[in-house]
């Protein structure tokens, strides 16, 4: 879970500064709500640097499961705040086109911390589980008498 985690993480890093750069563009923009959305990213900022210093720490699933669904929740604000106010604050596309794939890899990472690591396979029974036998030969499971791998000193699996 180790790399595949910090692999995941990878795209944190780049919403973190797609979101940067589009508040450096609307906090030149003249609309009152375009202010809002300095509140918006740095509470996603914020988000992002808490699920990443839990995977740095070792956390466990359920914890990262918790701390990743507020960061898409924040991360979903932002994209929501993106569309719809556009036009009044002057976003490219383009800011918005990387915060919307940023969120899909959100997403995608949401899942894969908080579906349950799949169990490992039970070891499948041999033949020696299937008869109740033991699997190796010992004095108490070998018979003494006339038998192939009988010699003048005994049946030699008995010693």
């Amino acid at each position: 879970m180790k790399r595949s985690l910090a692999t995941a993480l990878m795209p944190l890093a780049i919403i973190a500064g797609s979101i940067a750069a589009s508040g450096a563009a609307l906090a030149q923009s003249a609309a009152p709500q375009c202010n809002d959305f300095i509140k918006l990213r740095d509470s996603a900022q914020e988000k992002a640097l808490t699920v990443r210093a839990a995977t740095t720490r070792h956390a466990d699933r359920k914890e990262i499961c918790t701390l990743v669904q507020r960061f898409a929740t924040a991360e979903e604000a932002v994209v929501k705040f993106l569309e719809s106010n556009k036009t009044w604050c002057n976003i490219p596309d383009q800011a918005i086109k990387g915060a919307k794939a940023g969120h899909e890899q959100t997403l995608k990472f949401r899942t894969m911390a908080c579906t349950e690591a799949p169990q490992a396979k039970p070891k499948e029974p041999t033949l020696s589980d299937a008869i109740a036998q033991p699997s190796m030969d010992t004095s108490g499971n070998t018979k003494t008498g006339a038998g192939t791998f009988d010699s003048l000193n005994g049946n030699p699996l008995a010693k």
